[in-house]
């Protein structure tokens, strides 16, 4: 990790916990890059960064929320006055769901859409030219299991991912040569906040922790498996528990998987 990830420039969005804070713990300890935290908020940001034990030649705060995604290049240009350059873009920020399809206002719907999918895209453009006349880059994006099968209470959830995956393997194809690389890393079950935060049908905070997250794998040693598959410039990683054979049952056993998935405990 250490070879590939010194000397860059690392942009993470949903720096402020989770994922993303355990991101910029491992990069600051194992690496010399230099790393601007996103999120919405930025004090929040700045004491992750003071916790990581970051020089503040080494950090820069950004405050971004996905869902104003017109605000996208204005935001990146801005990124871009930090360190003269953005060796790898992180896109980590996102929203979870709690709730079932017909149970879901479609102003949820589409607010998961707006965050997951098109504001990580319209970042993800908005970033691409300054990375393409720098000689090209490394876009990682954190999709999940869900962007590989559907599960119950997670429809909205689960159709962003699949945006993702649709949108960012094409991205690969199109900009190889133009040394772009991408990686989509699919967590499994991580021990974040995030069922904490995920929203329910009508758009409020879950607010409680779902068993499986809880016993997830831990953040930082997520965040480690994570950084590898990045630095081995890998297409597609997923990382987890026993959850993560889904992604082979749906690709050689669907049927089987599909029988699997309507029985199973998803909170």
């Amino acid at each position: 990790m250490r070879n590939y990830f010194n000397d860059k420039v690392i942009w993470i969005t949903g720096a402020s916990s989770g994922i993303g804070e355990a991101l910029v713990n491992e990069l600051a300890v194992k690496s010399t890059a230099k790393i601007i935290l996103s999120s919405r908020n930025a004090d929040q940001l700045n004491t992750v960064a003071q916790k990581a034990g970051l020089d503040a030649s080494r950090f820069a705060v950004l405050p971004l929320d996905l869902e104003e995604y017109k605000k996208m290049p204005d935001i990146v240009a801005e990124a871009m006055g930090k360190f003269g350059k953005i060796d790898i873009l992180i896109n980590n920020a996102g929203l979870s769901q709690r709730s079932l399809a017909m149970e879901t206002d479609i102003e949820v719907d589409k607010r998961i859409m707006d965050v997951d999918f098109i504001g990580t895209v319209a970042l993800t453009k908005s970033v691409l030219p300054y990375m393409i006349r720098n000689g090209g880059g490394h876009i990682a994006v954190v999709s999940s299991m869900m962007g590989i099968f559907g599960a119950p209470m997670r429809s909205s959830y689960a159709a962003a991912k699949h945006a993702l995956h649709g949108f960012f393997d094409t991205l690969r194809a199109e900009l190889y040569t133009k040394k772009i690389i991408v990686t989509i890393i699919c967590p499994g079950f991580v021990q974040t906040n995030i069922s904490i935060n995920a929203v329910t049908g009508n758009g409020s905070l879950q607010g409680t922790m779902d068993n499986a997250t809880q016993k997830g794998m831990p953040a930082d040693v997520f965040a480690g498996k994570m950084l590898s598959a990045i630095g081995k410039k890998r297409n597609q990683a997923s990382i987890g528990g026993q959850e993560v054979m889904g992604a082979y049952l749906k690709r050689f056993f669907p049927g089987l998987l599909a029988k699997i998935v309507r029985k199973a405990k998803v909170v």
